[in-house]
Formats: C-alpha cells, structure tokens, sequence
C-alpha cells in the first residue's frame, strides 16, 4: 500500500470522529441561523437608520463569516484548509473579488459597488478566525485539530 492510500481518510471513519461531528455541528448551525436571517427578513423589522446600516452591510457581514465557516466544516477532509489563514484569505479574496467585479460592471452578487464593503468584509472574518481559534477552542474540548 502507497503512502497516500494510507492517508486517505475513509469518510465512514470520519463521521465518527468527535472533532468532525462538532465541526459539522457548530457550522451548519452558523449557516442554517444566517440563512433564518435572509429569509425571515429581519431587517424589514428595523426603522431609520438601523434599517438602512443593515440593508447596506448585513450580508457584507453575514456571508463571509458563514463562508469561513463552511470551510472550518471542510478541514478535516482537506488538510490544506487546516491553517486559519488559508481559510480567512480564501474567503476574504473571493468576496473582495466578488466586490472589485461589481465595479467593473459584472454582478454575480448584488448589484452596486461599495468599498465599505470591502472593510466589512475583513471585519467579518477576522471576527470568524476570533470564533475559530480563540472562543471555539476554550468553549468546545473537541474543537482543535492536532497537527500531524
């Protein structure tokens, strides 16, 4: 047997891993409560200028964060994922891109350039790596992966 045959995780032995099962947990509950937020429209609860801050960056702010969350959900298959800074950097290039498109007249999501945006999109994942590397691991015994 190869050395990478022996690397490969076998899916069935990985969903009977804690730190998997948490990780999956802890994620899909952050993209299930983002995805409630959208479609129960909470902003149209809010008046005044609260409305119009969370029309503006809400999603600017929600959809990173659940994004580095979906790839903490993917980690433990795809090693390379593993560092906090390929998942923050990942995320934050793709949405920076997503913006800069919308400059040049090319919109796949929303309509209208802002660089606001793009401060909101840094706010959001460092706040994701914070919950990842900081809060996570002292509130969740299983949260961490050992190297190796």
């Amino acid at each position: 047997m190869t050395d990478n045959a022996a690397k490969k995780v076998d899916r069935r032995d990985l969903v009977k891993d804690p730190q998997y099962r948490i990780r999956m947990f802890v994620g899909g509950a952050i993209l299930v409560l983002i995805g409630a937020i959208h479609y129960f429209r909470v902003g149209s609860y809010l008046n005044g200028n609260n409305y119009l801050f969370y029309y503006s960056y809400a999603s600017d702010l929600l959809l990173p964060f659940g994004a580095y969350f979906f790839l903490v959900m993917n980690e433990m298959q795809y090693p390379i994922l593993r560092p906090w800074t390929v998942k923050a950097w990942t995320v934050f290039g793709l949405m920076t891109a997503i913006e800069l498109l919308q400059f040049f007249g090319v919109f796949i999501v929303g309509t209208t350039f802002d660089p606001l945006d793009i401060l909101v999109f840094g706010i959001s994942v460092a706040l994701a790596v914070w919950a990842d590397t900081g809060i996570l691991p002292k509130a969740l015994p299983d949260w961490e992966i050992p190297e190796g």
